[in-house]
C-alpha cells in the first residue's frame, strides 16, 4: 500500500535516529497535475504527472546536512538517513542552526478555515481542453490578432507534511486551477504580444475563459506601433499587474537573511519611516483560498498576521529561526522550506493600503508621463537601493493615454521612490500580493 506523506516523514525520521542523528526534520510532498495546451483549435500538448518528493535534514551537534529523493522504497529511506548523517559529521559547525524549541511550536490549528483544498471533483482533461479552446477563440476573435501563441489550462493537487524530532508533525493538501492565453498582434518586426491569466484554489472562483482570451487579445493589439518615449524626468504609473514588484523589493530588503548579512539598503532603518505615513504593509497568512495562506511555517512555528510597515514606519524583519538567532531576535514564523533546501525567510500574503483614487484618476492627474504595464531585466543594488529596469507601456499626455511605448529604462532609488508612492484603489483582493497601481513622481526615464 502506498504510504502517505505523513507516514513517510515519520519513517525517515526513525531511520535518521537509528543512523545516529541528534536531531531530524523531514518533509514529504505528494502531488499530481494535468496541463493542456491548444493551438489553432486543436490539442497541442497534454501532460499528466504524479510523484512524491522527500527531504531529510539531520543534525549532529551543530553540524547539519540535507538530502532529498523521489524514491520512497524502505531501502532508499535507510540509505538517505545514513548518507545524511555521514555528511553532517563532515560539515562545518553552524552555531545558528537547529530545530525549534518545543515551546515555540504551534499547538493546534483549524485547517478547514483556510480552504486550501477545493472539494469539487477534479476536472476531466476534456474540460481543461474546452477552457483552453474557449480562451484561444476569444483571443483570435479580436481584430488585429494575427495568431494566438498559446492557450492552456491546468489543474493540480498536492499534499505536504512536515515532521521533526522536536515533536512537530503537521501537513495539509492544496489544489490549484489555472488558465492563461497569449496573443500576438501585427507581423514581422512590428509584432507585439501580451497575455492574461488566472490561477485560483477553487475552480468556481476562476475567471471565465472567454474573458481571459479577450483581454489577452485586446492587450496585444493595444501595444501595436509602439515607439520610444522621450528622455527626461516624468511621473511613472506602475500598472497593478506589475506594481507588486516594488513592494517585493521592500520585502527583500527586510528579509532576515539579508539583514543578517548586512546586505540591505534598509538594514539601519528599523523603526523609521519607509513609506508615506498613511500606508501600511500587512502580512496575513490566514486568508481563505489564497496561495500564500498556511497555519504554520517550514519549521513548525505558528504563522501570524503582522504589520511589516505600520503607518509608514518599518516595524520588524522577516525571520526564520537561523536569521533570528543571528540577530538575537525571535522568529516571526516566516520559514519557507523546499524539499532540497534548508529553511529560509519568506513572506506569505501581503497587502498594501489602497488609495482613494482609481487608476484612471491617477492617469488624469499625472499630466505627461509613463504608464508601465510590463518590465524586463533589472539592476537593483541591494546595499543602496539604486533601481533600474527596462519597461514598456503607454505614454500619457494631458492626462490621457496617447500611444504605446517600449525600449525604455526607468531609474531611481527605492528609498526615495517608496516614500513618494501614491496608490490607486484597483488591487485584486484574491491575489497573494494585494497591491494597487502605484504612481511615483519624478523618475528618470531613458528613451530617445
Amino acid at each position: 500500500m502506498t504510504q502517505s506523506p505523513q507516514d513517510l516523514c515519520h519513517a525517515l525520521m526513525d531511520a535518521a535516529k537509528k543512523a545516529g542523528a541528534d536531531g531530524v526534520d523531514t518533509m514529504a510532498a505528494k502531488g499530481q497535475s494535468v496541463s493542456i495546451e491548444v493551438r489553432e483549435g486543436a490539442l497541442e500538448h497534454a501532460e499528466r504527472s504524479e510523484g512524491i518528493d522527500l527531504g531529510l535534514r539531520v543534525f549532529v551537534g551543530r553540524q547539519q546536512a540535507l538530502v532529498s529523493s523521489s524514491d520512497a522504497r524502505p531501502e532508499t529511506l535507510l540509505a538517505m538517513a545514513e548518507r545524511a548523517v555521514a555528511m553532517a559529521k563532515e560539515a562545518p559547525e553552524d552555531p545558528y542552526s537547529g530545530l525549534a524549541d518545543p515551546s515555540q511550536l504551534i499547538e493546534d490549528w483549524d485547517l478547514a478555515a483556510f480552504e486550501l483544498e477545493d472539494p469539487a471533483v477534479e476536472p476531466a482533461p476534456e474540460a481543461l481542453k474546452d477552457d483552453a479552446l474557449a480562451a484561444e477563440a476569444a483571443c483570435q476573435a479580436i481584430e488585429g490578432i494575427t495568431q494566438v501563441q498559446s492557450a492552456g489550462a491546468s489543474y493540480g493537487s498536492h499534499s505536504v507534511h512536515l515532521a521533526a524530532s522536536n515533536g512537530f508533525s503537521g501537513g495539509y493538501r492544496r489544489t490549484s486551477r489555472s488558465l492563461s492565453c497569449v496573443g500576438i498582434a501585427g507581423t514581422g518586426t512590428g509584432m507585439e504580444r501580451d497575455y492574461d491569466g488566472d490561477s485560483r484554489t477553487y475552480q468556481s472562483d476562476l475567471r471565465a475563459a472567454a474573458d481571459i482570451g479577450r483581454i489577452a487579445g485586446e492587450r496585444a493589439v493595444e501595444r501595436l506601433d509602439a515607439r520610444k518615449p522621450v528622455t527626461g524626468t516624468y511621473p511613472v504609473l506602475f500598472d497593478e499587474r506589475i506594481s507588486s514588484s516594488l513592494i517585493g523589493h521592500l520585502l527583500g530588503a527586510v528579509n532576515g537573511a539579508s539583514i543578517a548579512r548586512g546586505s540591505s539598503w534598509l538594514k539601519d532603518n528599523l523603526g523609521e519611516q519607509v513609506l508615506p505615513a498613511h500606508l501600511s504593509v500587512i502580512e496575513d497568512p490566514f486568508r481563505p483560498r489564497i496561495t500564500g495562506s498556511r497555519p504554520f511555517d517550514g519549521e513548525g512555528l505558528p504563522t501570524q498576521r503582522r504589520a511589516i510597515v505600520q503607518d509608514g514606519v518599518l516595524t520588524g524583519w522577516t525571520l526564520d529561526l537561523a536569521s533570528a538567532r543571528k540577530l538575537g531576535l525571535e522568529s516571526s514564523g516566516n520559514a519557507a522550506r523546499g524539499i532540497g533546501s534548508v529553511p529560509s525567510p519568506s513572506n506569505w500574503n501581503i497587502e498594501l493600503t489602497p488609495g482613494d483614487q482609481s487608476r484612471e484618476d491617477l492617469i488624469r492627474g499625472m499630466g505627461t508621463g509613463l504608464l508601465v504595464t510590463s518590465m524586463i531585466g533589472s539592476t537593483i543594488n541591494p546595499n543602496t537601493g539604486d533601481y533600474s529596469r527596462g519597461a514598456s507601456g503607454f505614454w500619457v499626455e494631458n492626462g490621457e493615454i496617447a500611444y504605446p511605448v517600449n525600449e525604455c529604462t526607468i531609474a531611481g532609488n527605492l528609498r526615495d521612490m517608496l516614500m513618494r508612492i501614491i496608490p490607486a484603489n484597483d488591487a485584486r483582493n484574491y491575489l497573494s500580493r494585494v497591491v494597487p497601481s502605484l504612481l511615483i513622481e519624478g523618475m528618470t526615464l531613458a528613451g530617445n
